[in-house]
C-alpha cells in the first residue's frame, strides 16, 4: 500500500437499535467512537424475511401516516 494515502482503520463501537453494541473496525471517527444505528440487520426486512417492523422514530412513515390517515392506508 502506498503510505499516506489511506484512512485510519481502527475500532469503534457500533449501537444497534436494541441497545447492544458491537465492537467493528471502520474507518469511521476515531478510535473508540460510537456509531449509533437507526436500522440494522436485527429490525431490517430484507434481513429479517420482513417478518420485523421497521422502527419508525418520526421519520417518513409517521407523516405519511398523519397525512393520508382518512384514507384508509
Amino acid at each position: 500500500m502506498r503510505k499516506d494515502i489511506h484512512p485510519d482503520y481502527h475500532l469503534i463501537d457500533v449501537k444497534m437499535t436494541d441497545g447492544t453494541i458491537v465492537p467493528m473496525r471502520s474507518t469511521y471517527g476515531k478510535e473508540g467512537d460510537t456509531l449509533s444505528l437507526d436500522i440494522d440487520p436485527t429490525v431490517h426486512p430484507a434481513w429479517t424475511g420482513g417478518t420485523s417492523r421497521l422502527m419508525d422514530a418520526g421519520g417518513r412513515v409517521s407523516k405519511f401516516k398523519n397525512k393520508y390517515a382518512g384514507l384508509g392506508f
